[in-house]
């Protein structure tokens, strides 16, 4: 398999609960590149992104970052991946400031390191206001934000985001497309997970759908008339009606 993409993911399948939940799923993923993944609930998404992420092993196949086989080293999720699941792993007792440094500490960053980071993503994502209040009294929306920037604190190479736009209102929406986009031109892969197809029409570069487990398309996007292909052809494999 090729190593001159960042992300390679070769014939990947997994079970979960008796039953397949990812059937040989295979695409690759450069420097720079956002990649929307689509898919009705059930379709894979999650226990997709939780194997790239490193949280789930697959059954079969294999992935390779950074030219490194994935599954062999883990190490490499703490250094390399930035992982915003649906529901941010948060805790309670903690402070915005002092999850990001924990966060940056986990990622293998030195004390002082780590502190310099967390003031970085902090001024970044506007959570100076935030900084000292607790998680467990912050409102969804800021909840939303401090898991994006615990996934962000080490700037890290594969930046895979599970429906992040959840809780923002429509101006934190837009400026998390404009961090993707910025993330994207500073080097970074983005892999987006959305229900939302204008979404994925503002900020991806390709779009890949899964259906029932299987990568069903993988093609770039083309402005608007790739808008209307998007749609055309997520509904198309979501209802059977495809050619």
């Amino acid at each position: 398999m090729s190593t001159s993409h960042l992300l390679n993911v070769d014939g990947v399948s997994r079970r979960r609960s008796g039953r397949e939940a990812v059937t040989d799923v295979s695409f690759s993923l450069n420097r720079g590149e956002v990649l929307g993944l689509l898919g009705v609930n059930g379709a894979g998404k999650s226990t997709t992104l939780s194997m790239l992420s490193g949280a789930l092993r697959p059954d079969h196949g294999r992935i390779e970052l950074d030219g490194q086989d994935f599954i062999a080293h883990p190490a490499l999720a703490r250094q390399l991946v930035g992982w915003l699941p649906e529901s941010a792993p948060l805790w309670p007792e903690l402070s915005v400031e002092e999850h990001l440094v924990a966060f940056a500490r986990l990622r293998g960053a030195a004390r002082q390191a780590a502190r310099r980071a967390a003031q970085s993503i902090i001024a970044r994502l506007q959570l100076g206001d935030l900084r000292q209040r607790l998680a467990g009294v912050l409102s969804q929306g800021q909840r939303q934000r401090l898991g994006l920037a615990c996934a962000l604190v080490h700037d890290p190479a594969l930046i895979i985001l599970d429906e992040p736009a959840n809780a923002l209102d429509p101006i934190q929406a837009g400026e998390l497309r404009k961090l993707i986009r910025e993330r994207a031109a500073a080097g970074s892969a983005v892999i987006l997970s959305t229900h939302v197809l204008a979404e994925v029409v503002a900020v991806c570069d390709r779009v890949a759908i899964l259906h029932e487990g299987r990568l069903r398309q993988d093609a770039p996007l083309r402005g608007e008339q790739g808008g209307t292909s998007l749609e055309a052809a997520f509904f198309g494999i979501a209802t059977g009606t495809s050619a």
